[in-house]
């Protein structure tokens, strides 16, 4: 577990690790983690059955969710999506499934962190 007081970075990395574990556990597979394009990045890019799946993870140290909902803006949605169209460009086996974009939200204490997991949290 990180220490509360870690760099962003270092809580960033550790709640997406965390998610990813999550997401493993109820039958996902990971495809990329960290995906970078010229217009942003994407934190974890799973299957889950035939649908695909790109994933923001944002942990902060309460459990006020809307406040977390309202640090994506409509700006952020539009990099994932533009990221996730490169994704599918690249990647032409995913190109034909069907896509979702959800917000993996990891909060609390990291000695006890809950997870709350937001399915077609926006559409593209």
């Amino acid at each position: 577990m990180p220490p509360v007081s870690g760099t962003t970075t270092q809580r960033g990395r550790w709640a997406e690790s965390l998610a990813l574990e999550h997401l493993q556990e109820n039958g996902l597979i990971l495809l990329a983690q960290n995906y970078h394009a010229r217009f942003g990045e994407i934190d974890l890019i799973m299957q889950d059955g035939d649908t695909t799946v790109f994933f923001e993870i944002r942990y902060r140290a309460d459990n006020q969710y809307l406040h977390v909902l309202e640090t994506i803006d409509a700006k952020k949605c539009s990099r994932i999506i533009k990221t996730s169209m490169h994704y599918l460009q690249k990647h032409r086996d995913a190109f034909n499934k069907t896509c979702r974009f959800d917000v993996m939200i990891i909060y609390g204490p990291s000695e006890n962190p809950g997870i709350r997991w937001i399915k077609n949290a926006f559409q593209a």
